[in-house]
C-alpha cells in the first residue's frame, strides 16, 4: 500500500468508524424498547448483535434498585464532562488512583531500553510504539480509579532501574504530571483527561503530551494516543474500546508510526486489533505492525506499497505477561506491585497514593469505611480551596513547574508542566545518607495538603 493510498484509506477508516458507531448506536437504542422507562438507552454487547440488547441491559454488576437509582442521578449529566463534577459511589472504584494508573505504562518499559539500544531507526519505532500499545491490556479494566487529591503524589522504584514520580498539579481541570527515568530513557507526561458522558457510556479523550527521550539514540519521541469509550456503565456488562489512531513521531528525524485501533463490531469482530506502519520522513512505509492490544504485537519489513518483503517473516515484539486468575479488580501482577510498598522508596512522601485511607479501605474490602474516608478527603480538599482563595494564594506543585507553553492536541489545548529535578535531588540525599532514619510506612499519615494546620 502506498503512502498516498494509506492516507486516503485512513480518512475512509475514520469515516467508517463514525458511520459504524452511529448505525450501531441507533440500532441498539431502537432495540431497547422493552425496558419501561429506558427507551432509547444505548447498550452494546461486544459479543453479540443488537437483537439481544435488552437481555444485555439486565446484566452487569449492579443490583436493580441501585442501577435504577444511579441512572436517575446520572441522567442530569448527559453530554457533560464528568471528570470531576460528580461524587460517585466507591462500589464502582478500584483501589488505585489515576496517578498510580499512569505508572502502569512502565510495566513493559524494557521495550524503550531496546528502542534506545538499536541502531535501526525504524525498529526504534517498532519497539517504542509496542510499548505504547502494551498498556491497553491494563486499561481495559472496568473499575474507576480514584481522582487524586491536589498535591497527591505517587513514587515507584525497584522496577527495571527506573525512578517514577507523578503529582496531581491541578484540580479544576484535573491534571497530572509524571516523570520516569533510567539509564536508557527519560519519560515526561502532562495529562488532562476530558470526558463526555453519554448516559450508559462515557467517551474519554486523552488531552495530554507524552515525550520520551532516548539517551543513547539522542532522539525525542512524541505520542498521541486514541480516545477511549467505556460502554455499559450502568446497564449491561461494562467493557472498554479504544477505536482510533495512535501516532508516535520521532521529532528528531521526522520518522513516525501510525497505528489504527479497530473498533469492535458485531459479535466482537475487530475487537482488540491494531494495524499500521512505520514510515520514514517522506512518509514511505518501512515496517508493518499488527497484533492485538490484549495479546501481542508483531512486525515485518515491507516495501513502498506496504506489502511484506519476500524472504521476511512476521516476528513478535511484545506479548502480554500472565495475569492472576479471577482477580476481583482485574489487576495484573504489575498492578498489584504498583499498589504495594514493594515498589516504594525509603522515606515515602506522605502525599503518596498508597497512603490514602479510602483507597486502602477499599483494598481491604471495607466499602463503608472507604466511602466515608473518600467523603472526608473531598471535604478537606474543598476546605483547602476555600482557604486558598480567601488568602489569594496559588497552588504550586512541588516536583513540576508550569512552563507557560500551550500545546495543541486533537481534543483541545494543553498547559504543559515540566519536571523540575527537585525529586531527584531529594531521593539522592535520602538514598546516599547514613544519618537519615528510615520511617516505617505504616506510621505515615496521608498528607497532600498545602495547609496541614487547617486539618
Amino acid at each position: 500500500m502506498s503512502s498516498k493510498e494509506e492516507k486516503s484509506e485512513g480518512g475512509g477508516f475514520f469515516s467508517a468508524i463514525s458511520s459504524s458507531v452511529k448505525f450501531w448506536g441507533s440500532a441498539v437504542q431502537k432495540s431497547v424498547s422493552g425496558l419501561l422507562g429506558y427507551e432509547g438507552l444505548e447498550v452494546i454487547n461486544p459479543e453479540g448483535g443488537t437483537e439481544d440488547a435488552e437481555a444485555e441491559a439486565e446484566r452487569g454488576r449492579w443490583k436493580k434498585e441501585d442501577r435504577d437509582g444511579y441512572w436517575k442521578m446520572m441522567q442530569n449529566y448527559i453530554g457533560a464532562d464528568v471528570t470531576s463534577l460528580v461524587t460517585l459511589p466507591v462500589i464502582i472504584f478500584e483501589p488505585m488512583t489515576m496517578i498510580q494508573k499512569m505508572a502502569e505504562l512502565m510495566e513493559y518499559c524494557h521495550l524503550l531500553d531496546l528502542a534506545d539500544e538499536t541502531d535501526d531507526p525504524y525498529m526504534r519505532l517498532v519497539y517504542a510504539s509496542s510499548w505504547a500499545v502494551s498498556v491497553y491490556f491494563a486499561y481495559q479494566r472496568t473499575w474507576k480509579p480514584f481522582n487524586p487529591i491536589l498535591g497527591e503524589t505517587y513514587e515507584m522504584v525497584n522496577h527495571r532501574g527506573i525512578t517514577f514520580i507523578a503529582e496531581q498539579v491541578s484540580h479544576h481541570p484535573p491534571m497530572s504530571a509524571g516523570h520516569a527515568e533510567n539509564e536508557h530513557f527519560v519519560y515526561d507526561i502532562t495529562s488532562k483527561l476530558k470526558t463526555k458522558f453519554l448516559g450508559n457510556s462515557v467517551e474519554v479523550y486523552p488531552v495530554g503530551r507524552t515525550r520520551v527521550k532516548l539517551k543513547k539514540a539522542g532522539v525525542v519521541l512524541d505520542l498521541v494516543p486514541p480516545p477511549t469509550k467505556v460502554n455499559n456503565l450502568i446497564f449491561g456488562r461494562t467493557w472498554v474500546d479504544s477505536p482510533g489512531e495512535m501516532v508516535m513521531t520521532n521529532l528528531t528525524t521526522g520518522d513516525k508510526v501510525v497505528l489504527y485501533f479497530q473498533p469492535c463490531g458485531w459479535f466482537g469482530t475487530g475487537r482488540y486489533e491494531v494495524d499500521g506502519y512505520v514510515y520514514d520522513a517522506v512518509e514511505e512505509p518501512k515496517i508493518l505492525i499488527t497484533g492485538k492490544w490484549n495479546d501481542s504485537m508483531s512486525y515485518q519489513p515491507c516495501d513502498g506499497d506496504g506489502e511484506p518483503l519476500p524472504g521476511t517473516e512476521l516476528k513478535e515484539v511484545w506479548k502480554v505477561a500472565p495475569t492472576p486468575a479471577n482477580d476481583k479488580f482485574q489487576f495484573t501482577h504489575f498492578a498489584h506491585r504498583i499498589n504495594s510498598f514493594d515498589t516504594a522508596p525509603k522515606n515515602l512522601l506522605p502525599s503518596d497514593s498508597r497512603l490514602r485511607p479510602d483507597r486502602f479501605a477499599l483494598e481491604l474490602g471495607d466499602l463503608s469505611k472507604s466511602g466515608s474516608e473518600k467523603s472526608n478527603l473531598e471535604e478537606q480538599q474543598r476546605a483547602e480551596k476555600k482557604h486558598r482563595e480567601a488568602r489569594g494564594d496559588q497552588f504550586r506543585p512541588k516536583w513540576f513547574n508550569i512552563t507557560g507553553e500551550i500545546t495543541p492536541t486533537p481534543w483541545g489545548d494543553l498547559e504543559v508542566y515540566e519536571y523540575n529535578g527537585n525529586y531527584t535531588e531529594r531521593r539522592a540525599s535520602i538514598d546516599n545518607s547514613d544519618t537519615i532514619e528510615e520511617v516505617d510506612v505504616k506510621s505515615i499519615k496521608f498528607n497532600p495538603w498545602q495547609y496541614p494546620d487547617l486539618h
